[in-house]
């Protein structure tokens, strides 16, 4: 939709749901407030709509604006079903700066209520804008009150977690914390949201605590506590991954390789990896320099009898510079180096050009999932 501040803004699928779902409801309630507009109500109630994903991407941009400062790279802003979410690619380096910007976000909702508030002043009530106003001020209250909910993946349990690190000097610790704070969380909402509306603390009267509004409120209030589960679970996975992310390093990964000229056979150039204890064909001119990485599925696909007749020039894939890595990344930097080229191999070299040998996607995927697996 834009690239506000460098970084792309998405509209997922699931938002056209949720704006097709707010006109209904805000068109029944236009319907008791203001009668005299007839079918127009849903035009009034396709703009709020669009007005208040207008607030959650102000919401948006508050943290991405607060990352940029941080100097944290912002892959992208998506509004989606429950709100919207910017994809910070790292973490901040310090509980101080997590804090700010976790709260800049519902920070920038009470602002924009109170924003809301102050031009609903000298407008009069029962009026398309007055009715307008009033309900960005309180979406936006509500905006901000759920955020600092103290729980992951919340604002608020972003906050708590940030508070715990500073405590404790260890941010996987703040995260556990905030995490299991946000499960239960999601079980308070599983089970509060629906006895608070059928006890009319929510403003509901006795009618309306029957029938389709008690299962449509048990069933927002079993979505919204499986969107934060899942968020509680997701942050839980995120920080053991970035615990055990230095462990991955280009150099422990790559496998050695032996160069060999574009018109060497397959069946050749298999005997002297084998000969040298490599795994990996990087084909070189006869200078020496890489051209190309022999593909390993491609020698997968060609059968033992034909491997004499095929060159290794046939198999390749050209080298790109995304294509050469460093021997010396690990952790994010290598994860950063391999996601902005995507590739099957890549080549790896020393800090003198000389070629170290050749990383496969596939083993770093590996070495991924058995961090994983290993307790922090």
């Amino acid at each position: 939709m834009g690239r506000p501040f460098g970084v792309p803004v998405y509209v997922a699928p699931s938002w056209f749901l949720v704006a097709a779902l707010i006109t209904w409801v805000f068109g029944g309630q236009l319907e008791r407030v203001l009668p005299e507009l007839g079918a127009a109500r849903y035009l009034v109630s396709l703009f709020f709509a669009v007005a208040f994903y207008a607030s959650v991407l102000v919401h948006e941009l508050a943290h991405t604006v607060a990352a940029l400062r941080f100097k944290l790279p912002v892959r992208r802003i998506q509004l989606q079903f429950f709100g919207g979410v910017s994809e910070i690619e790292k973490e901040a380096e310090t509980p101080g700066r997590e804090f700010v910007l976790a709260f800049v976000g519902p920070l920038l909702s009470l602002v924009l209520s109170g924003v809301f508030y102050l031009a609903l002043l000298p407008v009069e009530p029962g009026t398309v804008p007055g009715v307008l106003l009033a309900g960005l001020m309180i979406s936006n209250l509500i905006v901000a009150a759920f955020n600092l909910l103290p729980g992951l993946p919340l604002d608020g349990g972003r906050m708590l977690r940030a508070v715990v690190w500073k405590i404790t000097g260890k941010p996987m610790s703040g995260t556990v914390a905030a995490a299991w704070v946000g499960r239960a969380l999601a079980v308070s909402v599983l089970i509060g949201l629906p006895l608070l509306t059928q006890s009319g603390a929510l403003g509901a009267t006795a009618e309306d605590n029957v029938g389709m509004d008690t299962v449509t409120d048990a069933l927002l209030a079993a979505i919204l506590a499986a969107i934060i589960w899942t968020g509680a679970g997701n942050s839980l996975r995120m920080a053991r991954l970035r615990e055990h992310l230095p462990e991955l390093r280009a150099r422990n990964l790559t496998r050695r390789a032996v160069p060999v000229e574009t018109d060497t056979p397959l069946s050749e150039a298999l005997r002297r990896a084998n000969a040298a204890g490599a795994r990996a064909l990087v084909v070189v001119d006869p200078d020496g320099t890489p051209l190309s990485l022999v593909r390993e599925a491609a020698i997968v696909g060609v059968p033992e009898h034909r491997r004499p007749w095929v060159a290794v020039s046939g198999l390749a894939q050209d080298l790109t510079d995304g294509m050469r890595v460093s021997a010396e990344l690990a952790g994010e930097d290598l994860l950063d180096a391999l996601r902005a080229t995507p590739a099957t191999e890549y080549l790896v070299v020393e800090e003198t050009g000389a070629i170290y040998g050749v990383l496969s996607a596939a083993d770093v995927e590996r070495a991924f999932v058995k961090a994983m697996a290993r307790p922090s």
